[in-house]
């Protein structure tokens, strides 16, 4: 029985960050919508209260039953949640005159407290609050203050009820990961043993007893999440296991070939499904983004369907869903309003009549490429970065032809290699350059437990576009009037936010270069300096 902690969701921005934070404590958790508390069993811990973009004293906020939870187990409020608990149990949330959002100082006035256990006596952290609290709840005790807010976190006495009015969960709050390991540690008593060689061994065990003897079959795609769930299940039921790798026509220069080599040392059952053709065919005048998408969806289900149905009495579809996709699905306004219609095999399910097994659904992406690595499995692979389901069909603005594919092929080769070739080991510049505004740290930006080596490695994801756009230029003594690249690189962790990369000025400048002249029908590179939001990560 794996010991967790409950995180009730009241719809924060940052609730992942929560759970995200508690998984970097090697203490598994899982997130809940705050009106849907999932049956208390002796392996939970304790519980954590989110933040919330409502005020408690708004008509329709957000209200939770915690009749079987505070003072029976540990339970952690923050921001909103601090403002709930002492609103429900007999304390008082005004609006607050001195606003507090951004940084602030915090003053431990209860060292000995444990949630504020090795804390220093005064460190910055985050706030985001119009309201505040004016009078604790019964029995409640100040346990920490900033110069707005006397009550900034709380105790109440005789209970493990604890609660803070700032964001420990940000990385803003310098000593935010100690507050929740004191309560994860010390208040709840977990031992923080949710590591990848745990999760693997759960996981064959479970789906060894799921699955039998049954014929499964997985969509690959060369990404990470497909890849550590094809070993992942191998590891559990062998040749049963049947993966299928469509070739739509729009993948990178080489990446289908590339790709299939690459799982042929990996004891893994993989078809190459070539249906390139049928989908240049089936976008063949199309400019219409959602248009594009919805025509690779249909063809892609067609092919796997065709060639899933050569495998007799299966039983199983596998996919590479992964946490923040469940939380998606599951949060506090439900299901999303616009589900993403380039979800590689949406519409299968239903189509083949098969049941649906998901090995990675209890993972973040930097939990899946850990598990991955502890699966032995090679890092070209792990670290590749995403890639989307439509592929370089959503990277050409406009309508898809072969000519536009070759450019914007060669084009991203020449990007995606550059960044591989390019070094960070030494380069302090680069490195100043990268961790510049709105940045994170190289280190850990597509992987905590990475350092990175070159560029490539630092960055979560990167690619080429081909504009609808020509634009008059100059080669040699003639007059050019030929396409314009877009390049695009970002840092994130889960692909909801995204900051550009601030990609070094002579890498930039090579890359520009190298495009322009080896690429036929270039002449114009742009670098595209937008975050997540407001624009996407991609342009379609």
């Amino acid at each position: 029985m794996t010991e967790k902690i409950i995180i009730l969701d009241f719809g924060s921005q940052v609730t992942q960050l929560i759970g995200r934070r508690l998984r970097e404590l090697s203490v598994y958790c899982e997130i809940w919508p705050y009106n849907r508390i999932p049956e208390i069993g002796d392996d939970v811990k304790g519980v954590i209260l989110s933040g919330s973009p409502f005020s408690v004293r708004d008509a329709g906020a957000p209200v939770a039953d915690l009749s079987g939870i505070k003072g029976k187990l540990p339970l952690l409020g923050i921001c909103y949640g601090a403002q709930f608990i002492a609103q429900t149990f007999g304390g008082e949330v005004n609006a607050s005159i001195a606003r507090e959002y951004g940084r602030a100082m915090l003053d431990v006035t209860m060292p000995d407290s444990p949630l504020m256990k090795g804390v220093s006596s005064r460190s910055q952290v985050w706030m985001s609050h119009g309201d505040t609290i004016a009078r604790l709840p019964e029995g409640g005790e100040v346990i920490a203050s900033t110069g707005d807010v006397v009550n900034a976190a709380y105790h109440i006495k005789g209970e493990d009820t604890y609660a803070v009015q700032f964001h420990p969960e940000v990385y803003h709050t310098a000593e935010g990961g100690k507050i929740l390991a004191n309560f994860a540690y010390g208040i709840c008593g977990c031992k923080g043993d949710w590591t990848p060689a745990s999760f693997i061994d759960t996981a064959i065990s479970e789906l060894k007893e799921k699955i039998g003897e049954d014929k499964v079959i997985l969509g690959l795609s060369g990404g990470v999440d497909s890849t550590v769930a094809a070993v992942l299940l191998n590891r559990a039921i062998g040749h049963n296991l049947t993966c299928i790798f469509v070739n739509n026509g729009l993948l990178r220069k080489n990446e289908f070939e590339d790709v299939l080599a690459s799982y042929q040392d990996m004891g893994l059952n993989v078809i190459g499904a070539d249906a390139s053709a049928e989908f240049i065919s089936g976008l063949a005048g199309v400019t219409e983004p959602e248009q594009k998408r919805k025509i690779i969806g249909r063809l892609f289900i067609e092919t796997f369907d065709r060639y899933a149905r050569k495998i007799e009495n299966a039983k199983w579809l596998a996919q590479g869903t992964i946490y923040p996709d469940v939380i998606e699905s599951a949060s506090v306004n439900g299901p999303s309003s616009t589900i993403k219609s380039h979800h590689n095999v949406g519409g299968l399910p239903e189509k083949m009549n098969l049941k649906i097994v998901e090995p990675l659904r209890s993972l973040f992406k930097d939990e899946v490429r850990r598990v991955g690595r502890a699966l032995g499995i090679k890092d070209e692979l792990i670290s590749r970065h995403p890639f989307p389901g439509p592929s370089l069909g959503i990277r050409i603005l406009g309508d898809v032809t072969e000519e536009k594919l070759r450019i914007l092929r060669d084009a991203d080769d020449i990007f995606i290699k550059g960044l591989r070739e390019y070094s960070l080991e030494g380069n302090a510049a680069a490195i100043e350059a990268l961790a510049g505004p709105g940045a994170k740290e190289v280190a850990s930006a597509s992987d905590p437990t990475m350092t990175a080596k070159n560029l490539y490695e630092a960055i979560w994801q990167a690619g080429a576009i081909l504009l609808p756009v020509r634009s008059v230029g100059v080669m040699g003594d003639e007059r050019t009037y030929e396409n314009t690249i877009a390049l695009r690189a970002v840092i994130s962790t889960d692909g909801m936010t995204a900051d550009w990369v601030h990609l070094p000025y002579d890498f930039l400048a090579k890359v520009s270069n190298d495009i322009i002249n080896k690429v036929r029908g270039v002449n114009r590179v742009v670098y595209d300096i937008s975050s997540k939001p407001p624009a996407t990560i991609e342009w379609e």
